[in-house]
């Protein structure tokens, strides 16, 4: 059975999750039955920030304004995220739009991020996240 991930990705996926910058995360997706339960935890992932995201220089303000909606622009990142576990396995996962992403860059402090939005492309997934500027309790 041919495997799902071409060789380029494969090898991208392996950049991603052995980059030095790379930081670990939790991504959990919430239940789309009852908004009040409790997001599933999907795994361990890594998180490659990749910088602030840039809207398409074509786009005119009504697309912007609909993209950010009320979220201020800077909190939008670009970055690239992968599983930890392998492809293929029970454990493997692949982030999508709505999901959430739980990053620990120092010292305790958890910073949340929402997959607003996703690409695929030839090196795998890209990713747009945005950033929960509401503090956690």
């Amino acid at each position: 059975m041919p495997q799902p991930d071409s060789q380029q990705h494969l090898a991208a996926r392996l950049a991603i999750l052995n980059h030095p910058d790379a930081q670990d995360c939790t991504v959990y997706r919430p239940d789309e039955n009852d908004a009040d339960a409790e997001e599933h935890d999907l795994g361990d992932a890594k998180v490659l920030f990749t910088g602030a995201f840039q809207a398409p220089q074509d786009w005119d303000a009504e697309q912007r304004d609909e993209y950010y909606g009320d979220s201020a622009p800077e909190l939008f990142m670009t970055a690239a995220l992968e599983c930890e576990a392998k492809p293929g396995s029970a454990a493997h996962f692949t982030a999508e739009v709505g999901d959430y992403v739980a990053c620990m860059p120092g010292l305790g402090e958890v910073v949340m991020f929402y997959v607003h939005d996703c690409q695929d492309g030839e090196n795998g997934r890209s990713y747009v996240l945005l950033r929960d500027d509401e503090a956690l309790d």
